[in-house]
């Protein structure tokens, strides 16, 4: 026993232990880019942006979907599309541990969530990318959920949304998984063919094979501020080029700079945006014909 428990008596020292305990789990939170804390349920209600400097930190897949439907509007598409480890891929780990634990971590069966509903009244089929599982990473199984979502959208003549945030293809599923960017690609491509807009949003990061098929193949091309986009990370650059990159280098304002996007949205901002340009492009809010009421002449109101 050390000197300090001998000093503090048992009562006290369990006073304390049970006043952590008494404190939930994030309920506040540090902004990673000035350091504030926050109110858990403030930063809930602002989307995770940051009242202090307006920082975008990381939204889950299920949450940037519930706030971008109309209430108790959305349908989830292929929940029970779950990745497969038929590679039986091990590093330091076997590849079906990873995913449980991913799982487990992210509270969802896989990095894609995918649904159709109304957003702001107009119907819409969106695809999130949630990051915590494994990256956001693209596997089978995130391109599965995704061309069945692109199939939905071409089948209800609906326009398609796209939520980025990635780091790129799943490596431990090889080959599969960069299989994945020709059959999302495809899949768009069947879209454009229908004139049925797609919309890709990209988030903080999107990188890899992500940004190099689905993200940047959308009619109208969105991001958030200051999200990391390339293929390659910036230092990988450096080393390869051997040069000091320019300030700012792949992030969403210098490639709006140089044309690569449309437009870059605040995050609270986002569905106006994309509700607006929806309308734009003649997909407007679902109109319900008003019942008009005909009296017989011998019985219409004085």
């Amino acid at each position: 026993m050390s000197w300090f428990d001998r000093l503090i008596p048992p009562k006290i020292k369990g006073v304390g232990a049970a006043a952590r305990r008494g404190v939930p789990q994030g309920l506040w939170q540090k902004c990673d880019q000035c350091s504030a804390v926050l109110y858990g349920a403030d930063l809930d209600r602002s989307l995770q942006v940051c009242p202090k400097c307006g920082h975008h930190m990381r939204l889950s897949a299920r949450a940037r979907l519930q706030g971008f439907f109309d209430d108790s509007s959305f349908q989830e598409i292929g929940s029970k599309v779950r990745s497969v480890d038929v590679l039986r891929f091990r590093d330091n780990k076997r590849y079906r541990d990873r995913l449980a634990e991913a799982q487990k971590r992210s509270e969802e069966t896989e990095a894609l969530l995918a649904g159709s509903g109304l957003m702001s009244g107009i119907p819409v089929t969106a695809v999130a990318f949630e990051f915590s599982f494994l990256g956001g990473s693209m596997g089978s199984a995130v391109g599965e959920k995704f061309v069945r979502a692109a199939d939905e959208a071409l089948n209800k003549q609906s326009p398609l949304v796209c939520f980025s945030a990635s780091g790129g293809a799943r490596m431990q599923e090889g080959l599969f998984s960069l299989m994945q960017m020709a059959k999302t690609a495809a899949s768009l491509n069947r879209l454009r063919k229908a004139s049925i807009p797609y919309i890709s949003v990209l988030t903080d990061p999107t990188m890899g094979g992500v940004s190099a098929s689905l993200a940047m193949l959308g009619d109208l091309i969105l991001a958030e501020p200051h999200a990391l986009i390339g293929f390659a990370g910036p230092r990988v650059i450096e080393q390869t080029v051997r040069e000091t990159l320019p300030e700012g280098f792949q992030q969403s304002e210098f490639l709006l700079e140089h044309g690569a996007l449309d437009m870059v949205v605040e995050r609270p901002e986002l569905r106006a945006v994309i509700s607006q340009a929806l309308e734009t492009m003649g997909f407007g809010p679902i109109v319900v014909p008003q019942a008009e009421l005909v009296f017989p002449n011998d019985h219409s109101p004085a």
